[in-house]
C-alpha cells in the first residue's frame, strides 16, 4: 500500500482555493487599484492612457476571474495583462499626428471668407489679364477660366499645341510680375 508523500501540500492547495483573500472582483479592485494604477503609469507617458490601460487589463482579469485558482497571484496576472495589452497597443500604433510648435499649414491667402476681399482679388486679376496681348489673353481665358486642355485651346484658336504652351507660359510670367496682384501673395 502506498501512502502519499506530501499530503500537506495538496491540502494547502485545496484550502488556498477555499479561502480566497478577495471574495469578489470588486473587493480586489478596491483594495489594489492604486498599486495597479502606479504600475500602469510606469508603462505609459500619459496618466489618462494609464487609466485606460488599467481598465482594459482589469476587464481581461474579470473575464478570467473564475479560472484563476490562486488568488494570491492576482497582482501578477493583472501586471501581465497590463504588459501584454500595452505591447499590443504599441505594435498596433500608427502615428498620424505629430506635435509641433508651429502649424505646418501656411496662412490662408487673402480673400478667405470675406466676399469683399474675393471681389477685390477677382477685379485685380481681370485688370491684369486685360493688360496681356489679345492672343495671350485668349489662351489664358480658354485654359484656366474655360478649363480647356492645351489641345482643345489650340484647336479653338487654330494654332499648334506648342504655341499654346509657350504663350500661356509667358502670360503667366507677366501675371506673376504684375504689381497689382502682389496683394494676393
Amino acid at each position: 500500500m502506498t501512502t502519499p508523500v506530501c499530503t500537506s501540500a495538496s491540502d494547502a492547495a485545496v484550502s488556498a482555493r477555499q479561502t480566497r483573500p478577495y471574495p469578489s472582483f470588486a473587493s480586489y479592485v478596491r483594495a489594489r487599484q492604486s498599486v495597479l494604477l502606479r504600475t500602469a503609469r510606469s508603462l505609459t507617458a500619459n496618466p489618462s492612457d494609464a487609466e485606460d490601460l488599467l481598465q482594459t487589463a482589469l476587464a481581461k482579469t474579470y473575464v478570467a476571474w473564475e479560472r484563476i485558482e490562486d488568488h494570491r497571484a492576482l497582482d501578477g496576472y493583472v501586471r501581465r495583462a497590463l504588459l501584454n495589452t500595452r505591447t499590443s497597443q504599441w505594435r498596433k500604433r500608427r502615428v498620424d499626428e505629430f506635435v509641433c510648435d508651429e502649424l505646418p499649414e501656411p496662412e490662408p491667402v487673402g480673400g478667405g471668407d470675406d466676399p469683399a476681399e474675393r471681389q477685390v482679388l477677382r477685379d485685380a486679376m481681370w485688370r491684369a489679364i486685360m493688360k496681356l496681348p489679345a492672343r495671350q489673353r485668349a489662351m489664358v481665358v480658354l485654359r484656366y477660366y474655360e478649363d480647356l486642355s492645351e489641345v482643345q485651346t489650340a484647336e479653338v484658336l487654330g494654332v499648334s499645341v506648342g504655341t499654346v504652351k509657350s504663350a500661356v507660359s509667358r502670360a503667366l510670367g507677366k501675371l506673376r510680375e504684375d504689381p497689382e496682384l502682389d496683394v494676393a501673395r
